[in-house]
């Protein structure tokens, strides 16, 4: 009979609890390793790689959105980047419509119009990304506690994310807004200012409660990925709006924050090595 280790421990808040079969069929034995005779497990397909190298905005992606704000600087090409050569770099001030998108504090690029940035029902993808906050001023105590937006699985037709990660006083965030799970994924970022900070998020997208959402981390000095966040058997496709398909951003989107607030004015970020991996 098939052995079954129910894990108890959360990953994090709000995280459902996940069944592994402890089995042959699963192709491994118990430690992981794969069973003699066994054939060795593939590599995911890689959809689609940004990097930079090449030096121009669009990474020579034909299709990518580099940012709709009009600075000049709003985005562009820097070195060095994660790893390579060039990196991209999305900065937005508050209270000018230079660094505004849609009536909106943002600039980010975008695979909307990208077939291979694209996912839908069934899907089962890998999204990868790294990040930099630049010159990142932290929170202290009185400051507004509004989150800065830096990665999204977005749907499209003008629907909310279906999740973002972002920077909200001084750690790394997760959140879903549909299925309203919220989680510390880099508890405290004040050390990793001016480096690099790498990010998977697995995903399953379903219209039924078989989805899920894992988020692993990669901070500074680490030698890889670490699970911070799950959300199993949930539904993760669920747009308010009539919705084709869904996509990536990455960039700095600051939606809810103003110079009135008494928000950062100025916040730059940058980003590289951005991967969609097929998991199916």
């Amino acid at each position: 009979m098939m052995k079954v280790l129910k894990v108890s421990t959360a990953l994090c808040a709000g995280a459902l609890l996940v069944t592994l079969p402890l089995s042959h069929a699963a192709g491994a034995e118990p430690d992981g390793s794969p069973l003699a005779g066994s054939a060795p497990a593939q590599s995911p397909a890689e959809k689609l790689k940004v990097d930079y190298e090449n030096g121009a905005l669009n990474s020579g992606v034909e299709g990518l959105t580099t940012t709709h704000a009009t600075a000049p600087d709003a985005s562009g090409v820097v070195r060095p980047g994660h790893g390579g050569a060039y990196a991209v770099q999305h900065k937005v001030t508050l209270g000018d419509a230079g660094y505004e998108s849609n009536g909106a504090p943002r600039s980010e690029s975008a695979t909307d119009l990208l077939p291979s940035g694209q996912f839908d029902v069934g899907d089962v993808q890998r999204y990868e990304f790294s990040v930099l906050l630049k010159d990142w001023k932290t929170y202290a105590a009185g400051d507004s506690d509004t989150g800065d937006i830096v990665f999204q699985g977005k749907y499209a037709g003008g629907n909310v994310p279906a999740f973002y990660l972002m920077a909200k006083r001084n750690e790394i965030a997760f959140r879903s807004p549909h299925l309203n799970q919220q989680a510390a994924v880099v508890p405290d970022l004040r050390p990793y200012v001016n480096k690099w900070m790498s990010f998977r998020v697995d995903a399953r997208w379903t219209t039924d409660e078989t989805g899920y959402f894992k988020v692993s981390v990669q901070l500074p000095g680490e030698s890889g990925y670490k699970p911070a966040a799950s959300y199993e058997n949930v539904r993760t496709y669920q747009p308010d709006n009539p919705a084709d398909h869904g996509y990536i951003k990455w960039g700095l989107y600051r939606p809810s924050e103003s110079i009135g607030n008494g928000d950062v004015p100025t916040r730059i970020v940058q980003h590289d090595d951005i991967r969609i991996l097929d998991l199916s």
